[in-house]
């Protein structure tokens, strides 16, 4: 079985039930992304999100699910 981290850019897009998602192009602080992937990348879990490329930067061996 495998234990999947969820980023909350998805859960606010899945919470606010609209076709569009939030616009993920600017980023006020690296520091939280940097945690979360830290956390699954040292949890050995998979991350769902849709700011991948901003996780594989810091951690190139983390399990990613993106659209």
């Amino acid at each position: 079985m495998t234990t999947t981290l969820v980023d909350s850019n998805v859960l606010l897009d899945y919470l606010n039930d609209e076709d569009e998602w939030f616009d993920c192009g600017t980023k006020w602080s690296p520091l939280p992304d940097f945690f979360i992937g830290a956390h699954a990348a040292i949890s050995g879990l998979t991350l769902l999100t849709r700011d991948a490329r901003r996780y594989r930067a810091y951690f190139p061996k983390l399990k990613i699910l993106a659209p």
